[in-house]
């Protein structure tokens, strides 16, 4: 059994909301709360959930891109939340992420050569032919041409861009890769073209991806595993094929009902959600699904649910299971 490459236990990462004359902290948004899994190495994770519940600050916690209010974020057995600021750079040649949006992500002023090749220069390569002809290499492996280092972002496609973003992303030789919902922005020919490419790369350099996505058909097609989040909590966790065809939490039935099938005549079992998701700074008491739960109990608006292991390796957080 492979070891894990990143553990992640109990992380929170609460914004404060500040009011009155003097700016005093009168609440928080509990956008991640008490999130727990762990990642392998060579294995892409999938997180999946609703816009809003804690996916994209999860991967930016587990970075340091925002500063953990708790827990721990333990990369190859080392424990990142404690590192200065020194070390947390020398570490994040080991650790990337591909950005949402691949329009933002780049600086409009700067050359694809100047931009693939910052994270270059900050790690220690200081040969300027040295950068350059890496920079080449990185264009060459994420399928563009070593002529386009000349060329600024707004010269390429959004597929192209994304492209560039994989290329910076994989300078250093990185071992994890958080990646943000790196094709929702995308059209969906494009789509399918990004998510092949990360799949060879992943065979060719031995990478291991955090993949955040809401489309549960673009998961399913990337993901060894993959973990559900509502409200800042993972309620799901489990093998990819366990998942689809054995969804246990009443949430995770009604994502998976709403995906679209091929077949204009199949018959689909549509598990309607009542009411809006509840706001992360003031969460429902109990289990924070329970104010949409088709399956609600007495016990799920009091007591909350433990996240643990139901069956082999499917960890779901939920009392039906208790």
């Amino acid at each position: 059994m492979t070891k894990p490459i990143l553990e992640v236990n109990n992380l929170k990462k609460y914004f404060e909301i500040k009011g009155g004359v003097f700016g005093k902290t009168v609440a928080e948004v509990k956008a991640v709360d008490d999130v727990s899994f762990t990642v392998n190495e060579g294995e892409i994770l999938g997180i999946v959930g609703e816009s809003g519940c804690g996916k994209s600050t999860t991967g930016k916690a587990i970075l340091r891109l925002l500063e953990p209010t708790e827990g721990e974020v333990k990369f190859e057995d080392q424990d990142i939340t404690k590192l200065g600021p020194e070390e947390m750079r020398k570490l994040r040649r080991h650790m990337q992420i591909i950005f949402q949006d691949p329009y933002a992500s780049l600086n409009p002023r700067h050359t694809v050569e100047k931009i693939v090749g910052e994270p270059l220069l900050v790690h220690g390569m200081t040969s300027a032919k040295e950068r350059k002809d890496r920079v080449q290499e990185l264009l060459e492996v994420v399928g563009l041409r070593a002529f386009h280092a000349s060329k600024y972002p707004h010269q390429f496609s959004g597929g192209q861009r994304q492209r560039i973003g994989i290329a910076r992303a994989l300078a250093n030789n990185p071992k994890l890769i958080i990646c943000d919902e790196p094709v929702s922005a995308l059209d969906v020919s494009v789509q399918s073209q990004i998510l092949n490419l990360m799949e060879d790369l992943r065979q060719e350099f031995n990478l291991t991806y955090v993949f955040i996505a809401h489309d549960l058909s673009v998961v399913k097609h990337i993901s060894d595993r993959v973990g559900v989040m509502y409200l800042g909590k993972m309620v799901e966790l489990a093998d990819k094929d366990e998942i689809y065809e054995n969804p246990k939490h009443p949430y995770t039935q009604a994502l998976l009902s709403a995906v679209p099938v091929a077949d204009p005549d199949a018959q689909i079992d549509r598990v309607i959600l009542e009411g809006d998701v509840p706001s992360p700074s003031n969460p429902p008491s109990g289990c924070p699904f329970h104010t949409r739960c088709p399956k609600v109990m007495d016990i799920c608006k009091e007591v909350k649910p433990v996240f643990q292991e139901d069956e082999e390796q499917h960890y779901v957080a939920c009392h039906l299971y208790e």
